[in-house]
């Protein structure tokens, strides 16, 4: 019997793979069990209807089986995953009360270095299973904004969570869901109050340092009427030779004539899993927009979801995957209209190297009472060489007559033509190829605040760099 193993390809990810020593204030043993469950409460102090919730999900998740439609998921063994990490760091709001190491790895890695140049309204973020540092601008409070910690939000503020949590996600929508809802750890809770526009970016940034750990970090947005906010969220892992899962949560409520945009750049290493979870649902309207980027990872399994549940709501996906030796990012969108008069546009694009498998997985479905629906989805996959692959597997769903969709795939390899014409005129091979697929990545890019959209083609950079092994 062959035991399978988790290698890593090697490839310079330069500061993304800076391991600070493993050390704690507390953690659980490996694996998941009810008593697990019961120290993780405890040690959050939790409401006893939390805990209620985390043992329901914990019953699903051992009922469940792994998805079988997607990416091997046989090598993810729940019981050789530690879920829970409280890093040896209290949380504060003074950026030099955080633990020198912690601090280190986070200005190495950029936060809050966008904070001080004044690039953002609020700064949290989270190293393992905890979030050790956040600030919010004061006018934002005058103003009644909240965006703390999830942890400060339940306690906090707990008939908001307990009104929203679990209402946009289930923990019956699928596997990693439930797994989600019985371990969350940390995350972001927002409100932004009627008519209120939050001019600068909120952002939250998460760090697994980790080996062989879990982040489970769940997010609750609520915009009320009127409003406007725009989250970003960075995500990054340093390398280990052992599985690390990431199985969050995004719960997103955008109400009347309301927008959220809602950024994400991915950075795991190529031993991580990404099983997360993001889902909207979007009043009368109001708007959703998603700007998503892919990178590492051994597996994504990515699809953020519209919920269009009021009159003239509307979404807009503009996403970006990576794929390299030995990973399988599937990715894509899903928009589903249940009232009439809303609007979905995904615009999705892909790029595969050395055997790498990037895959578009989306959805639209329109129900039989959503009369002039319009949607319309675009799907680009690039193919750097002849040994990778790329798939496009949209599902159209629609109940009724009066929609207007369009659904448009592309799927080719870089142009050798190309390459030669930029060659011709004294351009080195590695430089042509990495021109073609900035080029190709830029309108992804000019969605992303200036500086994300430069770590952006950093990280493309890269994965073209990277010497694959």
């Amino acid at each position: 019997m062959v035991t399978k193993k988790t290698q890593i390809d090697e490839m310079d990810r330069g500061i993304y793979d800076i391991k600070n020593s493993f050390s704690y204030r507390s953690k659980t043993e490996q694996g998941l069990s009810e008593e697990i469950i019961r120290q993780i409460s405890s040690e959050k102090n939790e409401p006893e209807w939390m805990l209620e919730y985390r043992l329901k999900a914990l019953g699903i998740f051992n009922s469940q089986e792994n998805p079988t439609w997607g990416p091997d998921l046989s090598e993810v063994d729940i019981q050789k995953v530690t879920t829970y990490i409280r890093p040896d760091a209290d949380l504060t709001d003074d950026w030099k009360n955080v633990p020198d190491e912690i601090r280190d790895t986070f200005d190495k890695l950029g936060i809050p270095e966008a904070e001080k140049e004044a690039l953002l309204s609020g700064v949290g973020a989270q190293y393992d299973s905890e979030v050790v540092y956040h600030n919010i601008q004061k006018y934002l409070l005058d103003q009644g904004v909240v965006y703390t910690d999830f942890e400060t939000g339940l306690r906090e503020y707990p008939e908001i969570v307990k009104k929203y949590f679990q209402k946009c996600i289930t923990p019956t929508l699928h596997k990693y869901a439930a797994l989600h809802y019985a371990v969350w750890s940390g995350g972001s809770f927002v409100y932004v109050p009627e008519g209120v526009k939050v001019d600068v970016p909120l952002q939250s940034y998460f760090r697994l340092n980790a080996p062989g750990a879990g982040q489970f970090e769940h997010t609750l947005i609520i915009i009320e009427d009127n409003a406007y906010c725009h989250f970003i969220e960075g995500c990054s892992a340093p390398k280990y030779n052992v599985l690390n899962l990431h199985a969050g949560g995004v719960e997103l409520f955008v109400g009347k004539n309301a927008t959220l945009r809602y950024s994400t750049i991915e950075n795991w290493s190529r031993n991580m899993y990404n099983l997360n979870t993001k889902r909207a649902i979007v009043d009368a309207h109001g708007k959703i927009e998603w700007v998503s980027g892919s990178f590492g990872s051994k597996v994504s399994m990515l699809y953020p979801t519209s919920v269009l549940r009021g009159e003239y709501a509307s979404s807009e996906y503009t996403g970006i995957s990576f794929a390299g030796a030995g990973q399988n990012i599937d990715t894509g969108a899903k928009a589903i209209h249940t009232a009439s008069h809303t609007k979905s546009t995904v615009n999705s694009k892909s790029i595969s190297k050395s055997g790498g498998v990037a895959v578009y997985r989306g959805l639209v479905s329109v129900s039989s009472n959503a009369h002039d629906v319009k949607s319309s989805v675009s799907c680009e996959s690039l193919m750097l060489d002849s040994e990778s692959r790329s798939d496009t597997i949209p599902v159209i769903d629609i109940k009724n007559k009066h929609v207007d969709l369009g659904h448009e795939a592309k799927i080719g390899r870089i142009s050798d033509q190309v390459i030669f014409y930029l060659m011709s005129r004294g351009i080195p091979e590695s430089e042509a190829k990495a021109m073609v697929v900035r080029g190709f990545a830029e309108p992804i890019a000019k969605e992303l605040p200036m500086e994300y959209a430069v770590e952006m083609n950093n990280l493309i950079n890269l994965e073209l760099e990277g010497s694959i092994g």
